[in-house]
């Protein structure tokens, strides 16, 4: 039996981004897939279960159960030891970036390929209103690569890893970020380039 159990889906980047910091840390880990899209994380009984928020993904470390994403990074690198933080001013650091990231980086980014790119829904006048606001706040992300290869001290930390939870999907969303954001291109590659990187659906089974 794993170490550790990661309810999730192939499709959450929210998900995504801490199988990827599994593996990467060498993780002994196994994903636990939820039928997002028939409705498991609605389901009365795997709320009381496992989230009471109703979402993936979920940590189980022994008797203990992790929830959000920033949360679970943050413990497993505590854990492990492994892209964390070096001092409490990288700890701030970081806490503001996987803030940013859960409030507009991703939010923005991952409503809009939710209804455009998976369910194929939604409001066309709704899908231009996110895209306006993925570029405003993926511009923000990319200016600031341009004089970083991270985000924070110079080295992959669990800042960087929350932020890259969805950059590796491809599904349509009307937007081509590789053309208008060529600093977190560059940001995703070096990140690709770690030992042990390997692609969402590659990591856990998809819906």
């Amino acid at each position: 039996m794993a170490e550790f159990k990661l309810h999730c889906f192939g499709e959450s980047g929210n998900s995504y981004r801490v199988a990827l910091m599994l593996q990467l840390c060498g993780c002994d880990w196994e994903p636990v897939f939820v039928p997002f899209f028939k409705g498991g994380t609605r389901d009365p009984d795997w709320r009381v279960r496992f989230n009471e928020m109703g979402e993936a993904p979920v940590l189980e470390h022994g008797a203990l159960k992790l929830t959000q994403s920033g949360v679970i990074l943050d413990y497993l690198a505590e854990r492990t030891g492994k892209f964390g933080p070096h001092n409490p001013e990288e700890r701030r650091e970081i806490l503001r970036w996987i803030l940013y990231d859960n409030h507009k980086f991703t939010s923005y980014y991952a409503t809009l390929r939710f209804q455009v790119g998976l369910t194929h829904q939604g409001d066309p006048a709704v899908h231009e209103f996110l895209r306006g606001r993925v570029t405003a706040a993926w511009k923000i992300v990319d200016t600031h690569l341009a004089g970083a290869d991270f985000l924070v001290g110079g080295r992959p930390t669990i800042a960087d890893l929350s932020l890259a939870g969805y950059v590796y999907y491809t599904e349509e969303t009307g937007l081509d970020t590789r053309a208008l954001f060529p600093n977190i291109v560059a940001w995703s590659e070096r990140i690709k380039a770690l030992d042990g990187w390997q692609a969402p659906y590659n990591l856990m089974p998809r819906d």
